[in-house]
């Protein structure tokens, strides 16, 4: 499971900077790695409007705070910097 996720949020990535998001994706947990998938799977349920994260997503715990620090990092990492500019205003 964890290297179909890997192979599906790096075909979301822009060509130029595949080499970079896999590393980076390489080193996340399975859990991490569900958390990233999640909230790009939101944003194409909820492509209507700008994506606010995961049903308006607003971290609880730590452990959430963390995965959404990694989202963010991936976001940048894989050249989607329109929902990572949307991730952080929302959040």
């Amino acid at each position: 499971m964890r290297s179909a996720l890997v192979t599906a949020l790096l075909a979301c990535s822009d060509s130029s900077l595949k080499i970079k998001a896999r590393r980076f994706l390489q080193g996340l947990s399975s859990d991490e790695l569900q958390f990233i998938a999640e909230y790009l799977g939101a944003c194409i349920l909820e492509s209507a409007g700008p994506c606010q994260g995961p049903g308006g997503y607003c971290p609880e715990t730590a452990d959430q705070d963390h995965k959404m620090i990694l989202l963010l990092e991936y976001l940048r990492r894989s050249g989607q910097v329109e929902h990572a500019s949307a991730c952080q205003s929302g959040a």
